[in-house]
């Protein structure tokens, strides 16, 4: 484990194994790295959004976490707002896609993307 990096667990988030499968899939097509990077950032319709992204190596202060056949890096604020999130996948034609499941939203989007605390 790189210097800086600390390991977590599943207790942080945890990804279904159609999510883990999604992730792989992407991963491996789109040749960025196979991390992927999960954070919470300041805007969307109720205060904070998802980011996910993939990238080759985590950053120092990052939790690293194996779920769902894959590896989650998240930096230390997102993981307050994180703590007990599932990330699950449907390949619906309807209201498909990623689908986060946080214990911590006080309220969240009808589109699912943006929560807040």
């Amino acid at each position: 484990m790189p210097e800086g990096v600390r390991p977590g667990s599943e207790q942080l988030i945890k990804l279904t194994a159609a999510a883990g499968g999604k992730v792989a899939a992407l991963s491996a097509r789109e040749g960025q790295g196979e991390l992927l990077r999960v954070a919470i950032t300041g805007g969307g319709c109720n205060g904070l959004s998802y980011k996910m992204k993939f990238v080759a190596e985590p950053r120092r202060g990052d939790i690293l976490v194996p779920t769902g056949g894959v590896r989650v890096v998240v930096d230390s604020k997102s993981a307050l707002y994180l703590k007990g999130t599932q990330l699950d996948y449907s390949a619906a034609m309807v209201s498909g896609g990623f689908k986060f499941s946080n214990p911590n939203a006080k309220a969240s989007c009808s589109c699912g993307e943006s929560f807040s605390v």
